[in-house]
């Protein structure tokens, strides 16, 4: 996943600026690592099938699938960037499954291996895992890593009502992901907050208080926005499939966007705004566009409205 953005200034704070002010104009590239964890709402161990969305296919490239070793996807993956984008500095992401489900012993091993594999050219770890399998000492041991490397965990709270998670088969609660969060508290991680919009019987108005969520965490330096998407290989496809249900367009998602932006707290840095899948796995919706031309769509909306990130956030209320 490419992080490089554009030059010019958006109405956000977004990821890409984020990263050329931060290492002085290089060129910084997230290479995906597949370190075969597991989740454990997919191994019995609170549940089987995993969240109705996921097929986590959908979101981990081919490369990473089939590279035996950590340090073979690391190198191979870097110079795949190096050679398609002239990437110069990369930031190691372990995003398939959950990737602090293990013992603190065993995470330190699969982290170890990855960060050694480039030590010149390697600027972060990047951590993807849910709010049920975080506690004190994996955060310790992130936290050991803060010293030399920039450090961030992505965490899924996807939506912040309990019957969205329950229809999901998300195996966790809210609650769970708030009591997560507290653990980064005074933390040297940054923490990325993951969601997802569109779920079922949620309204305009249900997504946008999970703004007012996220805002009310101090700790929270990344967003990443999501549409909900239907892919081949999930629960969710197969339902969507049998018994078809609205989902966003692209202007009707784009104009969600347009009023959750000013809402959200200004220094919070945006990630993402959307995210798909493959083409051969997307079953809905399929806005007909490749990834730079949504993205180009959306900024274009975000500018000609004039939005600003914060312009209504409530200083006095968080």
């Amino acid at each position: 996943m490419g992080t490089s953005g554009t030059a010019e200034r958006k109405g956000y704070n977004n990821y890409g600026t984020f990263l050329r002010e931060k290492y002085n104009g290089q060129k910084v590239y997230k290479v995906i690592v597949d370190a075969g964890f597991s989740c454990p709402n997919r191994d019995g161990s609170k549940g089987f099938g995993g969240c109705t969305y996921c097929n986590t296919d959908s979101f981990t490239p081919e490369l990473s699938r089939k590279l035996p070793s950590i340090t073979e996807q690391v190198l191979q993956g870097i110079e795949r960037a190096q050679r398609a984008y002239k990437a110069e500095r990369f930031i190691i992401y372990f995003q398939p499954n959950t990737n602090t489900y293990g013992t603190v012993e065993y995470l330190k091993k699969c982290y170890d291996e990855a960060l050694a594999a480039a030590p010149d050219v390697i600027v972060g770890l990047s951590v993807g895992t849910r709010p049920d399998c975080l506690d004190a000492d994996k955060v310790a041991l992130l936290e050991s890593y803060c010293d030399r490397w920039d450090v961030d965990v992505e965490m899924g709270m996807e939506s912040i009502y309990d019957t969205t998670l329950q229809q999901i088969n998300r195996g966790c609660s809210h609650q769970e992901f708030v009591d997560a969060v507290g653990l980064f508290a005074n933390s040297p991680i940054d923490l990325c907050i993951h969601t997802v919009f569109g779920f079922p019987g949620e309204t305009n108005e249900m997504m946008l208080q999970y703004v007012h969520e996220i805002n009310r965490f101090p700790q929270i330096k990344f967003v990443k926005f999501h549409h909900l998407h239907i892919v081949e290989g999930s629960i969710l496809g197969v339902h969507y499939k049998r018994n078809p249900f609205p989902l966003f367009t692209l202007e009707e998602y784009t104009n969600l966007l347009c009023q959750l932006i000013p809402l959200l707290r200004p220094d919070i840095i945006i990630q993402r705004l959307f995210g798909i899948s493959d083409w051969d796995l997307l079953i809905a919706p399929n806005w007909g566009l490749k990834k730079t031309l949504i993205q180009n769509y959306m900024d274009k909306e975000i500018a000609s409205r004039n939005i600003i990130q914060g312009a209504a956030y409530d200083f006095q209320n968080q």
